[in-house]
C-alpha cells in the first residue's frame, strides 16, 4: 500500500493510525542480560513460519502500518530475517531493527541493501559495566557494530537501559558517543523478566536522568548528540523546560507489540500474557487490530482508570497516566505511573500548584 493509499485507508476505516510495530522475531538470542525483560534465550516452540510472517506483514501493510521494528531476543539469529525484512519492505513499510550488535559484521552487507531507517544498538555503560550486564566481549561487538553501521551511513541510535548498576555512567557514554551523529535513546529498566527489582532507579535518580536528558538537548547542537527519553520520561514538568506533546501511552493506539509466535499486544514492555489481544493463528491482525474491544485500557480510557498518582492531576486527560508499562510495572495499575516529572517535583522540591490547577483538582476531587 503506497502512503496516500495507506493515509485514505485510515481515514475511512480506522480510528487509530498504526504507526509503528515492534516485532519480536525471535526470542533466541545470543546472551543472556541480567536486565532482558523477555526473559530471552531459547526461541518459542511455536514460532512464527516464514509463510506465516509473511502474512502478517501483508495485514500489517492492509491496516495502514507505517514502520516495523524488527527485534528479539536477537534478530538476526533467525535465520529467515532477511525474507521477512524484504517483505516488510516490498509492502511499502519503513524498516527498522534493535540488535545487541553481535552479529553486525556477519550481515552488514544485507543491512545496506534493505537500507533500514535505523538500526538500534543497545550499549549499557562502559566497558566492565556493559559486559557484566550482557556478557563478556559484547562491549567491544556492540562498539565494532556502532563502527561499521556509522561507515556504511546507516543512521544508528545507541539505546541505553539505566538502573543503579549503571546510572551513574551516563557522562562516561555521552563521551563515547558525542560528535558522532548517533541517535541516544535512554530508557529506564523495568522489574519484570530477568531484571532485579532491586535495581530499579528510584525516583530522585529518574529525575536526575532527566535532567540530564534535557541539559544535553539545551547544550549540544541537534547533529553532534540527538539525545532523547523513551516513553518512560515526562511528564508535563513544573522545573524542566520539555516540549510536552505526550497525550498518552501509544500502546493500541498508534503502536502495537508482536511476539514470536504471533500474540499481538499494546506493547512488548507490559510483559504479561492478561495483556494479549489475540493471536494472528486465530484472528488475522486486521481483525484484531479493528476490532472495538481491542486495547481497551488506552481506547476505552476514562478518568476513571485513574490510579491514585493521577487522579487529581490537572493534566490527567491529555496525559492518561504516563507510560502504562511503567504504571503497571511500579504499580501493577494502569494510568498511574510513579515516574512522572511533575509529581516528583511537587514531592521533592515543594514545588507549588498553579492556582488555575489547584481550582481544577479540587473540582475532580468533588466529583
Amino acid at each position: 500500500m503506497i502512503p496516500l493509499e495507506r493515509e485514505i485507508y485510515n481515514v475511512i476505516n480506522m480510528k487509530y493510525n498504526l504507526d509503528c510495530a515492534v516485532w519480536e522475531l525471535t526470542l533466541e538470542c545470543n546472551l543472556k542480560c541480567k536486565h532482558c525483560g523477555s526473559s530471552a534465550g531459547k526461541a518459542r516452540k511455536n514460532e512464527l513460519t516464514t509463510q506465516e510472517c509473511f502474512n502478517l506483514c501483508e495485514d500489517l501493510s492492509e491496516v495502514g502500518c507505517r514502520e516495523v521494528s524488527l527485534m528479539g531476543g536477537e534478530p538476526f539469529v533467525r535465520e529467515d530475517w532477511n525474507e521477512i525484512a524484504w517483505c516488510v519492505k516490498d509492502l511499502g513499510m519503513d524498516l527498522a531493527f534493535v540488535s545487541n550488535g553481535i552479529l553486525i559484521p556477519q550481515v552488514i552487507e544485507k543491512l545496506n541493501l534493505l537500507e533500514p531507517v535505523v538500526v538500534g544498538v543497545s550499549l549499557d555503560g562502559v566497558k566492565e559495566t556493559h559486559d557484566y550486564i550482557r556478557r563478556k566481549g559484547s562491549y567491544d561487538a556492540a562498539h565494532q557494530a556502532i563502527e561499521l553501521l556509522l561507515e556504511n551511513d546507516i543512521q544508528t541510535t545507541v539505546i541505553t537501559t539505566i538502573s543503579k548498576t549503571n546510572f551513574k555512567e551516563l557522562l562516561e557514554l555521552k563521551k563515547l558517543i558525542y560528535g558522532k551523529g548517533i541517535n541516544w535513546q535512554i530508557q529506564v529498566c523495568m522489574p519484570f523478566g530477568y531484571f532485579d527489582p532491586s535495581l530499579v532507579i528510584s525516583q530522585e535518580e529518574y529525575y536526575a536522568s532527566a535532567m540530564f536528558i534535557v541539559s544535553e538537548r539545551i547544550k549540544n547542537k541537534f547533529k553532534d548528540m540527538p539525545v532523547v527519553g523513551a516513553h518512560c520520561y515526562g511528564y508535563f514538568s513544573h522545573l524542566l523546560p520539555r516540549n510536552n506533546r505526550w497525550d498518552g501511552c501509544t500502546a493500541g493506539r498508534s503502536t502495537v507489540g508482536l511476539t514470536s509466535e504471533g500474540s499481538v499486544v499494546g506493547c512488548l514492555s507490559m510483559g504479561n500474557n492478561q495483556f494479549i489481544e489475540g493471536n494472528v493463528r486465530d484472528r488475522s491482525f486486521k481483525e484484531i487490530w479493528e476490532d472495538p474491544n481491542s486495547f481497551a485500557y488506552n481506547r476505552n480510557f476514562k478518568r476513571d482508570d485513574f490510579g491514585e498518582n493521577c487522579i487529581d492531576c490537572f493534566y490527567g486527560e491529555k496525559c492518561k497516566g504516563g507510560c502504562n508499562s511503567t504504571s503497571y510495572h511500579l504499580t501493577k495499575k494502569f494510568h498511574n505511573t510513579p515516574l512522572c516529572l511533575r509529581k516528583i517535583e511537587e514531592k521533592l522540591f515543594d514545588v507549588k500548584i498553579p492556582k488555575k490547577e489547584r481550582s481544577n483538582v479540587q473540582e475532580v476531587k468533588s466529583l
